[in-house]
C-alpha cells in the first residue's frame, strides 16, 4: 500500500541516547554493517536501497564522466528490477543527498530531481510504502527501526507518479529511449519470425508425410 509523503517525527536524542541505540543496533546486526559513533556526535553506517525503476537510466561512459553537458558517450538501459545497493552514509546526510550519492556511484547522468526515496515498513500486518521528504535523514530512520529490513527498507523510484513528463528529459536521453524501443521491437519481431518459421517447418514436414506415396 502506497501512502502520501510524510514527515517522519524526528526525536532529538542526546549523545548518550544515541550511543545506547547504536550499541543495541550493532548487537543485532548479522551482516557486519555496523554503525560508528564519532566524537562530535555524528554517527555513520550503512543503508541498503532497492531500485524499482520503470524507465531506463542514462549512464556516462568513462570518457564523458565529469562533463556537465550531455554527450554521445552516454547510454541508456533498464536496470534489473529489485537491484539492491549499499551506501555508507552519515547521520547528517539527507534523502536528497543519498539519492545524489547513489546516482553518482553508478555514474547516472539523469537529474536527481527525477527520483524519490521511499521507505517500506510493516504496520498492523500490512506493508506500507511512503515517499520521504527530501530533508529526512535515512540513517536516523535506520537506527530507530533497527537493522532488520523486514521492519524498514528503502526503495528508489522515479519521482513522477502519474504520466511521464517527457519534456523533462534531454534530447540525448530521448534519443536513447528511442534506440532502446527500436531494439526491443526488433528483438520481439525476430522471436515471432523464429516461432512461425518453426511452425511452418513442422507443418511442411507433416504434409510431406501425408503426401508421401505409400
Amino acid at each position: 500500500k502506497d501512502v502520501q509523503k510524510e514527515r517522519e517525527p524526528h526525536v532529538y536524542l542526546s549523545k548518550e541516547e544515541v550511543k545506547e541505540k547504536i550499541q543495541s543496533y550493532n548487537s543485532s546486526v548479522t551482516d557486519k554493517l555496523k554503525m560508528t559513533l564519532n566524537a562530535n556526535g555524528i554517527y555513520t553506517g550503512f543503508i541498503k536501497v532497492q531500485l524499482e525503476l520503470c524507465r531506463p537510466i542514462t549512464v556516462q561512459s568513462s570518457q564523458s564522466q565529469g562533463r556537465s553537458a550531455p554527450s554521445n558517450q552516454e547510454t541508456a538501459f533498464y536496470l534489473p528490477d529489485g537491484c539492491v545497493n549499499t551506501l555508507h552514509i552519515s547521520s547528517t546526510n539527507t534523502v536528497r543527498e543519498v539519492i545524489e550519492a547513489l546516482l553518482k556511484k553508478f555514474f547516472v547522468a539523469d537529474n536527481p530531481a527525477k527520483f524519490a526515496l521511499y521507505k517500506r515498513c510493516h504496520k498492523e500486518d500490512q506493508v506500507y510504502t511512503c515517499k520521504l521528504s527530501d530533508r529526512e535523514h535515512p540513517l536516523y530512520l535506520r537506527l530507530v527501526a533497527g537493522p532488520k529490513t523486514e521492519m524498514l527498507s528503502f526503495v528508489l523510484r522515479e519521482h513522477e507518479t502519474g504520466e511521464v513528463m517527457w519534456e523533462a528529459f534531454s534530447i540525448p536521453e530521448l534519443q536513447n529511449f528511442l534506440r532502446i524501443l527500436d531494439k526491443e521491437e526488433n528483438d520481439q519481431l525476430q522471436i515471432l519470425k523464429n516461432r512461425y518459421a518453426a511452425y511452418r517447418g513442422k507443418l511442411e514436414e507433416a504434409l510431406r508425410g501425408v503426401l508421401k506415396p505409400g
